[in-house]
């Protein structure tokens, strides 16, 4: 059984792929870098890097960006769920990107609704990243661009196959023998993607760090889950804690968990070990295994706990 210490992904150590997507080409989405942090991710590219290859029920990812750097509206059939860690982010949403949109500021989190398309893009003006947590062991088993991103990309020399692998004309790749190109949805099937209007989505779907912090202050503020916040099932539960949330004693989860700091510095001690967790951090703590978690100095700290539900990844929670 391996240790802790090998489950932890520092920020720094992180491999992005600049390939990942059918719009790697595309002006203004080709700066965009991908990263695959646990799990096998939705990138469409042989070249990206998978830190850790644990299937948890759920799989961990990153979108790092340049201002003005956007992502093309695509659509999942399970969560997407994103954490701003650096800058300030809009997403939006619809056939056309028009549907709706809001600012999301460090440390606000958004659950997409599945079944929508949606974008997002860097509005600050650095560097930004923003951390992802995709429903399932296959993410959903990969995403759906509408029309007009295969049109662009193909216009720049990237080809989807209808494979789900990407094939670049500028390397000389070509579609191999008896593999088609991903076919674009038609105007009907288009019709099922919901324009959902933006006062459903901010009230529903979008939790603010603040009060995030508010809500933590004695214990884990419930942020994805059954009877959280942002009331959804979709394979795993999110938390945010904060000084005072737990208790800084060992104890155990019965299912696989992920750590991600937010802010500050974490001391993480385990059976014969410990460590100093920091912001953009991943650490991936196994069913059963003792740890306790505090932060290591003053000053602002917080931090995502992600656990696996009994819950199968799947379409938004009706309840909500």
């Amino acid at each position: 059984m391996s240790n802790i210490q090998d489950r932890i992904v520092r920020y720094g150590d992180l491999k992005p792929c600049k390939t990942a997507f059918i719009d790697a080409h595309t002006p203004g989405s080709d700066q965009k870098e991908n990263f695959t942090i646990i799990g096998g991710g939705v990138s469409e590219s042989p070249d990206q890097h998978v830190h850790i290859t644990d299937q948890i029920g759920f799989n961990i990812g990153a979108a790092g960006q340049p201002p003005k750097c956007r992502n093309s509206l695509h659509s999942h059939t399970t969560a997407e769920v994103f954490f701003v860690l650096k800058g300030r982010w809009r997403f939006f949403w619809g056939r056309y990107g028009t549907a709706g949109e809001f600012v999301a500021e460090e440390g606000d989190i958004f659950n997409i609704p599945t079944g929508i398309f949606r974008g997002f893009e860097n509005i600050g003006t650095d560097y930004g990243m923003i951390m992802a947590i995709l429903g399932g062991d296959d993410a959903g088993g990969g995403v759906t661009w509408v029309p007009q991103v295969i049109e662009e990309a193909r216009d720049h020399g990237l080809v989807l196959g209808e494979n789900g692998t990407l094939y670049d004309n500028k390397k000389g790749e070509t579609l191999p023998d008896g593999v088609g190109p991903m076919p674009a949805l038609s105007e009907d099937e288009l019709k099922a993607y919901p324009e959902v209007p933006v006062e459903n989505v901010v009230r529903g779907y979008v939790a603010r760090y603040w009060d995030l912090m508010a809500l933590a202050r004695n214990k884990p503020a419930k942020v994805i889950g059954e009877t959280a916040l942002l009331r959804d099932k979709p394979g795993f539960e999110v938390e945010l804690l904060t000084r005072g949330s737990i208790p800084d004693e060992m104890y155990a989860h019965d299912k696989p968990t992920v750590l991600m700091p937010m802010r500050g510095h974490w001391k993480l001690r385990w059976q014969g070990g410990e460590t100093i967790l920091n912001p953009g951090d991943t650490c991936l703590i196994n069913p059963g295994e003792a740890h306790a978690l505090a932060p290591s100095m003053t000053g602002e700290a917080s931090l995502y706990r992600v656990t696996t539900t009994n819950d199968p990844a799947g379409l938004t929670w009706a309840g909500n």
